[in-house]
């Protein structure tokens, strides 16, 4: 495969959030973009989130107003843009007078009602726990309450690529930067000479510009793949969170207070759940590799004990996952007060070749970091589009009324889909569901049944629209149904799936 003829405006590096935004970005301005991840979408730092569209209440102790005051602007703007992903969550903070007094929370709190735009989402209040049926230990009997929402992180990333490959980008998975050099295209101009590789060999491709959106690679791709020296360090902060049993009733997360000034999220999760999470810790070790320690599991499960009635133990443990944070080195001691602010470094020689490089970054504003980016490299496309992605939806968006309605529309249409089956199709899909259900009147006529509502049809669906290769692809990143689904069963869906991969590329072949 040799596509060194094939000369884009840009190629990103890396489909994480930051990755597939920019992308989606550069595309509507009508640049001829190329994005590449060398595993399958979100499948690192940007699928082990805590799922939150958030301002980052507790940043505000590190005077970090500036990031969250975007922050908290792009809650309002995220929520029309993706409805079906993102929802309004209200969060309870337990008052623990010894960590900080109330007047500081309740100032905290104001600056976070009136720092951003706020235009649905309520404001903060007090609440007296003594009033209510609280799953708080007796002793905690009042708090605080306000606005951020949930989002399912890793679908966040697909519908931003999805939305690149429909606005003309090209977009492949499961794809390596072997790595990169400057070459000379005319007496005028320098490009980049890009050398990648799949399983069915190794090809090139070049490009104007380069966006190194690696995540915790930034530094290392700069330093080993492109031979050039990074202009920042970069700290890769490990966070990891606790699946458990539902631990309370209701729609509302808590924020808990820790004696290190730490704080951490329990957030209801796929109905079932509990999200415990997440810890800040240095890590060292191979970003493919992270995991979570004994010491994260200990200091969790103690959080979660220290306020809450129903007590936690080990075997209680449903399933974990970790991440690292790829944050800019702004040199602090503590972990947990590295800024979570985004950086963009712009380097290039005499006659062009320009390398944007993304250092740090939070899920919530990564539409703001693409705007910024496309700013970077505006001197170089005269004739690029303006800013677009505040006003425009992502798919899935298009025509969505509400979740309640489409899954009225669903159950309607689709005898024996239960209320639990077409509310996960809307969560997931909004009103790209219709792609897969098709002409289908039953659920019987979706196609092999795999368990727990996964039929043919939505598998297929996301082998042929959203890259997914593998199981785990599907039930970890597209669906979250690999919680409910036994080793048997995701055997059984691995199979189908290397069987219509081999179907495909047979008739490719011919």
């Amino acid at each position: 495969m040799n596509d060194n003829h094939i000369l884009y405006d840009i190629a990103v590096i890396g489909g994480g959030i930051n990755g597939a935004g920019i992308a989606a970005d550069a595309a509507g301005r009508g640049l001829s973009v190329f994005l590449c991840e060398k595993d399958d979408w979100a499948s690192h730092t940007s699928s082990a989130s805590s799922k939150l569209i958030h301002g980052g209440l507790r940043y505000l102790e590190h005077k970090e107003f500036r990031l969250v005051r975007e922050a908290l602007a792009e809650r309002e703007v995220l929520l029309k843009k993706a409805p079906h992903i993102i929802h309004p969550m209200r969060f309870i903070m337990p008052h623990q007078p010894h960590l900080r007094p109330a007047w500081l929370i309740r100032t905290g709190l104001f600056f976070y009602d009136h720092l951003g735009k706020r235009e649905t989402l309520a404001g903060s209040n007090l609440v007296d726990f003594q009033a209510v049926n609280s799953p708080l230990k007796a002793e905690i009997t009042r708090g605080f309450e306000y606005s951020d929402c949930a989002v399912d992180d890793a679908r966040l990333v697909v519908l931003n690529v999805m939305q690149a490959r429909e606005l003309g980008a090209k977009a492949v998975t499961r794809t390596r930067c072997l790595g990169a050099k400057r070459v000379q295209l005319n007496t005028l101009q320098n490009i980049w000479q890009i050398e990648l590789e799949k399983e069915q060999g190794a090809y090139q491709i070049q490009a104007k510009v380069l966006v190194n959106a690696a995540g915790p690679w930034v530094a290392e791709f700069i330093q080993q793949d492109l031979h050039l020296n990074a202009p920042y360090g970069i700290r890769l902060i490990q966070g990891s969170h606790l699946i458990v049993p539902k631990l309370y009733d209701g729609q509302k997360a808590y924020i808990l207070q820790n004696d290190d000034q730490r704080i951490v999220f329990a957030i209801p999760y796929l109905n079932k759940y509990t999200l415990i999470g997440t810890t800040d810790k240095e890590y060292l070790g191979d970003p493919n590799r992270v995991e979570i320690t004994d010491e994260e599991i200990a200091y969790l499960l103690d959080a979660s004990n220290d306020h809450f009635k129903t007590q936690l133990s080990r075997k209680d443990i449903i399933s974990t996952f970790s991440g690292v944070r790829p944050l800019c080195d702004d040199e602090s001691d503590n972990p947990s007060a590295v800024t979570r602010d985004y950086t963009l470094a712009l380097s290039q020689e005499n006659d062009g070749a320009p390398l944007l490089s993304v250092f740090g970054g939070k899920l919530t504003t990564y539409r703001k970091l693409a705007e910024s980016a496309m700013g970077h490299v505006q001197a170089f496309f005269p004739e690029m589009k303006k800013m677009w992605t505040a006003s425009s939806v992502l798919p899935g968006a298009e025509n969505f009324s509400s979740a309640e309605d489409l899954a009225a529309q669903i159950q309607d249409k689709v005898s024996g889909v239960s209320a639990e089956l077409a509310a996960r199709w809307v969560n997931a899909y909004g009103t790209r569901i219709w792609k897969f259900i098709q002409q289908a009147a039953s659920v019987h006529e979706l196609g092999q049944d795999f368990g727990h509502g996964l039929y043919a049809q939505e598998v297929d669906y996301l082998v042929e629209c959203e890259w997914a290769v593998s199981a785990e692809d599907i039930l970890k990143r597209r669906t979250k149904l690999y919680l409910e689904f036994s080793a048997d069963e995701s055997l059984q869906l691995d199979q189908y799936l290397q069987a219509l991969h081999q179907r495909r590329a047979q008739e490719d072949a011919a």
